[in-house]
């Protein structure tokens, strides 16, 4: 019987994205390299579990949930997040942020300090600026501020960040944006006297995500299936997300896909899943499905 492997998803290191397995392990990715993976003939994909725990009755999860959890641990993994405003208490400082992934996509969010700039290369940022640090809830307190008074975002949809990633302006333009975003924030009123404000100095991930000159995509794996086979060169990752040159062009594979189900090594140059093409490329859309 071929080895088998279980991905715990894609992770950032200094060095770059690495492709993590059950048991620790890690495979480190570089343009250029090869990605093949298939799915187990008759395998099914299961449940990941919760804070570290096994799902205690391995159920069957949908090939197409990016989480990769039943809806009981779903519930527990999201428990005492900050994500859930569960941790109201928690001493740690965290800082906000003003992310930037396209021209009009600008979010603000929330991280532990500890983390540094973890958070943002985990959700694609392409230019991102600290606006400052403090106590949770005055970081908390602060996005609200944001997104009450100026309307940005704390959320911004995969497939729109996939969409304009090829088609970037150049680096001036791209800062920009999140420079007058910032100037703006600075001068509201009602900040948390708790929160340390942060000056604006940008951090550009264009090149630590293999962007400049990346190929438009054709589309984007919509689920792994038993079966299935995915094969394609690395030219570019960013998030979750690998952009691989396959024999039909640039296809995107969320790599949260590839959790909860067994793998195994291929060979060649197969793409067997299904993907969702992109009918039109050439300009902004709102969504791909």
């Amino acid at each position: 019987m071929a080895q088998t492997w279980r991905c715990s998803g894609l992770r950032w290191s200094a060095d770059g994205p690495v492709l993590m397995w059950g048991g620790g392990r890690g495979s480190a990715l570089s343009w250029g390299k090869r990605v093949a993976f298939g799915v187990v003939d008759e395998g099914v994909r299961t449940c990941v579990g919760a804070r570290g725990n096994a799902c205690p009755v391995r159920a069957v999860v949908s090939g197409r949930s990016a989480g990769a959890r039943c809806e009981e641990c779903a519930r527990l993994d999201r428990a005492h997040s900050v994500a859930a405003d569960t941790m109201a208490d928690d001493p740690r400082p965290y800082r906000v942020y003003l992310a930037w992934f396209g021209p009009g996509m600008v979010k603000v969010g929330i991280t532990g300090a500890a983390r540094g700039s973890a958070r943002l290369l985990e959700q694609g940022a392409v230019v991102f600026s600290w606006l400052g640090q403090g106590p949770l809830m005055a970081a908390r307190r602060t996005e609200e501020l944001l997104r009450a008074a100026l309307r940005v975002p704390d959320r911004i949809p995969y497939a729109e960040k996939r969409a304009v990633r090829a088609a970037l302006p150049g680096a001036g333009e791209r800062l920009e944006e999140i420079r007058e975003l910032h100037a703006r924030v600075m001068e509201l009123e009602g900040w948390p006297e708790s929160l340390e404000r942060a000056p604006f100095q940008a951090v550009d991930h264009t090149e630590v995500f293999g962007l400049e000159g990346l190929p438009p995509a054709i589309g984007v794996v919509s689920e792994l299936v038993a079966g299935g086979v995915v094969s394609g060169e690395l030219v570019a990752a960013a998030g979750p997300d690998l952009h691989l040159a396959t024999g039909r062009g640039v296809v995107v594979v969320d790599t949260r896909l590839m959790t909860g189900w067994e793998l195994t090594a291929v060979r060649g140059e197969q793409l067997t899943v299904p993907v969702k093409e992109w009918e039109d490329r050439s300009v902004r859309q709102d969504g791909l499905f």
